[in-house]
């Protein structure tokens, strides 16, 4: 549960830095200015704890802890006096007598405050209370209240007015060092008010001595930066405490908003043992700052460019081999200290091969031969790893003499690493390449011969790739078919973009004509050009003649199960001839919707055949319902509905490349759900049904039944206009309005 503590005291920086304290512990704190105030807000809200000064306006410390132990609701709650200006022993003996539970003397180390603050609000502490006193006794309160009142506000007023004279003659001997001097020196009392201000603030920070002078310390938070001015709060208490801050640097902002840079140094003004002020320095030390600043800044980048160098220093003694000279980077590449390599011969650093290397080179140098400067070499580090260095040396000579050498090493390891990977990458590309199952070849973007070839394509082609590489197309296919691959290939690199190649012929030299499906991709340079051409042809002539034999095959699967429903549609002639013409129209109509939409020819085909026997389930229901020229009753109609069903249980287990018995099953279904016999909405009716329910009422109101005349297409049409996007899908039956009023289609007419 968190605490609450009520703190009253006149001076507001008092309460600031008491309540500071107070919330640095976690405790909720609630102020006031006087007496009356406390009480005021104890009564709305009472605190587990009262902390309060003495000498105040309105009502002095004194009355509130009188008024508070007389209080009902508030004399359980322990109340603590807090002051620096009441601190004789009768001082306390009175405010003891009122029922105070402490009295604490200010100022006090923040621990020990707070630890004392801690056991008033301990669960075990009881509160002192205010015996009732008689008459004579409250008479005696006054007097001893008004006269240790008056006592200490005659006291004050006399030290101030000690003080004021003791000021007027400080600063009546310092005003001229204090207005002349090149400093800011300022003086602040214990009441944290600014006394003076030396007028080159005005100079350094741009602001009027009178500017400043009779401000609380609290309200000069403006013209230092927030760590600043946390700092000088913390330093001036320090002081007011009696010690003596130096050095300090503190972060201005001047009045213009450009910040500077002061060193400020304090010390406590004391006065007959009592510390009655303090006094500080600040010099502008703006100029020195940033100069060490910029000193800083750039001799972190110089180390941090020595740091981070990418590159060895060295020197070497021809005559002993030894390193004179190396850097930390040569250091931290070897393992060793700098000690142990300028007593190391660079010999024994290089591995078995390198030392043969270098000796070859020396060999080379003193017979007068040109070699090159830079040298990769191979080292073995303190710890026995293997370093790649390439070696960059400058031989030094004297009088004609190799006298040594001094150069830069460069750690390439990374890079040889590098390499090695990218050998073994391109040889496990390579094997990729080479294992693949289709042709792979590359061709010379200028005179496309070929410059590549796999296993795969030696193979399909019959030749070798010796007898491959460097020649073109017209070295091995005959002119036509060369003709033609060229262009293409031209084609592809003038554009830039992979151009896919369904089915190509190809002539080969052992397996004659081959049917290839080939990608073709332009490989561009640098300068965005094609340099290459790549291409990856797959041999699909087994895949060309299976589906050539599936093609027949389904081919003839079709025209069974046209012959099929022929016989179906027949069927129903014989039985009902409303029913037969009226599937063939609906048919005829349901293929030209479809068309309109722009369905494929497969998806044509399948509702045609299923327009065709859309109604074969009526087979199931007797001739003289279907025929009935009145009007059907429930059950007659109840058994007409499950027609749909029934065409499907015929047809389900014929065997065809379409959904024959799926779109019967839906074309009585509606898009709103609202039709039968599942209910089935939206996107859950294939598009096939979804057009044959718009063609089976079209047709089925523009023409007679033997139950009524025919409404007309007019009547249809407005039916199909009306209900679409609720019966029926959106884009069917506007295709199948504009069949009608814009070209010109007409339904054929019934013969029965």
């Amino acid at each position: 549960m968190i605490t609450r503590i009520l703190i009253v005291d006149d001076n507001s920086v008092n309460l600031y830095m008491l309540e500071s304290l107070l919330k640095g512990y976690g405790i909720e704190v609630t102020s006031a200015e006087n007496g009356k105030d406390a009480l005021d807000k104890a009564r709305i809200n009472p605190p587990d704890l009262i902390v309060s000064d003495i000498l105040m306006p309105i009502m002095d410390g004194y009355t509130l802890c009188r008024q508070w132990k007389s209080d009902e609701q508030l004399k359980h709650i322990p109340f603590v006096f807090y002051t620096a200006t009441y601190t004789e022993p009768k001082d306390e003996d009175f405010a003891l007598s009122l029922g105070a539970d402490k009295f604490i003397i200010k100022p006090q180390e923040p621990d020990i405050l707070i630890n004392m603050i801690k056991e008033f609000l301990e669960e075990k502490y009881n509160a002192k209370q205010m015996v009732t006193r008689p008459l004579g006794e409250e008479m005696e309160f006054f007097r001893q209240h008004n006269e240790i009142l008056f006592k200490k506000l005659e006291k004050k007023m006399l030290d101030l007015e000690i003080a004021n004279k003791e000021l007027k003659e400080f600063e009546k001997r310092y005003r001229l060092s204090f207005e002349n001097a090149s400093d800011v020196i300022y003086m602040i009392d214990t009441d944290l008010n600014v006394l003076s201000v030396s007028p080159n603030v005005e100079r350094i920070l741009g602001y009027k001595p009178q500017e400043l002078i009779g401000r609380p310390v609290t309200d000069l938070e403006n013209i230092l930066m927030p760590e600043s001015f946390e700092q000088a709060v913390a330093d001036v208490g320090l002081i007011l405490n009696g010690e003596t801050i130096s050095a300090t640097i503190y972060r201005f902002i001047a009045k213009d908003g450009t910040i500077k840079y002061g060193e400020v140094s304090g010390s406590p003004t004391i006065r007959d043992g009592k510390i009655i002020g303090m006094i500080s320095i600040a010099r502008d030390i703006t100029r020195r700052k940033l100069a060490e600043d910029a000193l800083r800044e750039s001799e972190a980048k110089y180390r941090e460019l020595v740091k981070y160098a990418p590159a060895g220093i060295y020197e070497i003694d021809y005559e002993t081999g030894c390193f004179t000279s190396v850097n930390d980077v040569i250091c931290e590449y070897t393992g060793y200290s700098r000690e142990e390599l300028l007593n190391t011969n660079i010999y024994k650093l290089l591995t078995e091969e390198s030392q043969k290397l270098m000796s070859e080179r020396l060999g080379k140098l003193f017979s007068g031969e040109e070699i090159p400067q830079q040298v990769e070499y191979c080292i073995r580090t303190k710890g026995g790893e293997k370093l790649w260095i390439l070696l960059n040396a400058r031989y030094i000579y004297e009088e004609g003499k190799l006298k040594g050498a001094t150069g830069i090493i460069y750690n390439i390891s990374e890079r040889k690493r590098s390499e090695e990977k990218m050998y073994q990458m391109n040889t496990f590309l390579d094997s990729i390449i080479e294992n693949i199952p289709n042709m792979l070849f590359l061709k010379d973007a200028k005179d496309l011969r070929f410059v590549r070839f796999n296993r795969a394509g030696e193979d399909l082609l019959g030749y070798s790739r010796d007898d491959l590489l460097g020649k073109s197309d017209y070295d091995f296919f005959p002119k036509e078919q060369a003709d033609s691959f060229t262009e293409k290939d031209r084609d592809v690199l003038r554009g830039k973009e992979v151009v896919d190649i369904p089915e190509e012929p190809l002539q080969t030299r052992n397996k004659g004509e081959r049917i290839l499906h080939t990608k073709k991709v332009p490989i561009l340079g640098v300068n965005g050009e094609p340099e290459y051409l790549l291409g990856i042809s797959e041999d699909i002539t087994e895949r060309k003649q299976a589906e050539e034999q599936l093609k027949q095959s389904l081919e003839r699967l079709n025209r069974a199960v046209g012959t099929t429903i022929q016989v179906m549609v027949s069927t129903v002639e014989t039985r009902d001839p409303y029913t037969a013409g009226h599937q063939k129209r609906s048919a005829d109509l349901a293929r030209a919707i479809a068309e309109e939409l722009g369905l494929s020819q497969d998806s044509l085909e399948a509702i045609w055949m299923a327009g065709s026997i859309h109604d074969i389930g009526k087979l199931s229901i007797p001739a003289e319902i279907l025929s009935k020229p009145a009007k059907l009753s429930e059950l007659e109609y109840s058994l007409i509905k499950q027609h749909p069903r029934s065409g499907y249980e015929i047809l389900k287990d014929v065997e065809s490349s379409w959904p024959l018995a799926e779109i019967v099953y839906q074309h009585h279904e509606r898009i709103d759900g609202s039709g039968y016999p599942r209910k089935l909405k939206g996107d859950e009716i294939l598009i096939e049904a979804r057009i044959l329910a718009v063609a089976d009422v079209c047709e089925a109101m523009a023409s007679h039944r033997p139950y009524r005349a025919g409404l007309g297409i007019d009547a249809a049409l407005n039916e199909i206009e009306k209900n679409r996007g609720i019966f029926y899908d959106d884009a069917v039956a506007d295709a199948c309005l504009r069949l009608f009023r814009e070209k010109g289609f007409q339904l054929e007419e019934a013969r029965y």
